[in-house]
């Protein structure tokens, strides 16, 4: 029997020792291991990115709910959103310039829920809820945001997830992939908009591929999406909890 020249057998047995020490870290190089990133998941891993952002795109218009959660930066102003959006509506928390308030729609109606604090900054100081005694009537009460209120669409905006996701979900710029990602404990394939600076979104890789992390462009923040498809209950607020404020809200 020929035997194999000694520099191959080094080389060979170098090798596998160096792909045994990758695999003991974690790192799981394809080239050591031999195997397919793609193997057991949705398969999205393997098209083109804009055909990843049509696909998500196209399952995040079709799931009943989700659950949004993050920052966005927008016109200069931070919002911190926690939000379950539904079709029928949807209800969580806005915060900004170190205000929290909830937001609860039901089909059209909408309610805005806030402590006393709020209610007295309301107005910038005006009159209307900003008298003590009013704004401790209203702490704590889910007041109806009536439709023709000036501020009834922008509020309206938080709770809708057509609106939402229409409007976060595009990245910009020339679309590619940036390898594979996990997101918490999710296997995901990453797209990028102009090498992520159009923002970068994880698509998950395990069942639909629904988007699960956005990092929007020039630094106008990062949203989690989870609970997807998850039931979002929604119900008019009890009446004894409920003040109907009149036809237009004081501006805060």
């Amino acid at each position: 029997m020929t035997g194999l020249p000694l520099g191959r057998t080094r080389r060979n047995t170098l090798r596998g020792t160096l792909c045994a020490l990758v695999l003991v870290a974690g790192a799981g190089l394809a080239g050591c291991s031999g195997q397919d990133p793609d193997a057991g998941t949705n398969g999205v891993g393997k098209l083109s990115a804009a055909q990843i952002q049509k696909r998500t795109r196209a399952a995040a218009d079709a799931a009943r709910s989700v659950r949004l959660s993050g920052n966005v930066v927008t016109k200069g102003r931070t919002y911190k959103l926690d939000m379950r959006l539904s079709s029928q509506g949807g209800t969580g928390s806005v915060t900004s310039q170190g205000t929290t308030f909830d937001l609860l729609r039901v089909d059209q109606q909408l309610y805005l829920k806030a402590d006393a604090a709020f209610w007295s900054r309301a107005d910038g100081g005006k009159g209307g809820a900003t008298d003590s005694g009013a704004a401790a009537k209203l702490d704590g009460k889910y007041v109806k945001v009536p439709q023709d209120d000036p501020s009834y669409q922008r509020l309206r905006g938080f709770t809708d997830k057509e609106v939402l996701l229409g409007g976060l979900l595009t990245l910009h710029g020339t679309l590619d992939k940036d390898g594979y990602h996990k997101e918490s404990g999710t296997r995901t394939i990453r797209i990028t908009g102009s090498d992520g600076s159009g923002g970068t979104l994880d698509v998950s890789l395990e069942g639909t591929p629904y988007p699960l992390r956005l990092v929007r462009a020039g630094d106008a923040g990062t949203l989690t999406f989870s609970e997807w498809d998850k039931n979002v209950p929604l119900a008019q607020p009890d009446k004894s909890r409920t003040v109907d404020y009149g036809k237009q809200l004081p501006a805060s």
